[in-house]
């Protein structure tokens, strides 16, 4: 699914919280407020500044390189697996057909 917001835009909403959280009294407060602004609700903001703290190895979880990583890598399995079932049911059709006793 298309995100609705570019890249350039999850950066600036991020690069706001963090440079004016101290203005606020809390890290919420900050982030609804930067929100409001930008015309976003303040979870989607709060989610993109949890991830670059991940990113930027300030907490812990899953970057979102590593993230995009297994994405992509799950994705060549289901391929890897999808053509093993085609080669299994290949190979039986054929194993079938050149059995000298089914004639």
């Amino acid at each position: 699914m298309p995100s609705k917001y570019d890249e350039q835009t999850r950066a600036k909403a991020v690069r706001l919280v963090i440079d004016h959280v101290d203005d606020y009294d809390s890290e919420w407060a900050a982030i609804k407020a930067v929100s409001a602004r930008l015309g976003m609700t303040a979870e989607t903001l709060r989610r993109w500044v949890r991830q670059a703290q991940i990113d930027a190895g300030q907490a812990v979880g899953v970057s979102s390189e590593s993230a995009r990583e297994i994405r992509e890598l799950k994705r060549k399995n289901a391929e890897l697996e999808r053509t093993i079932e085609i080669l299994k049911a290949a190979t039986s059709f054929f194993a079938r057909e050149s059995d000298p006793r089914q004639r």
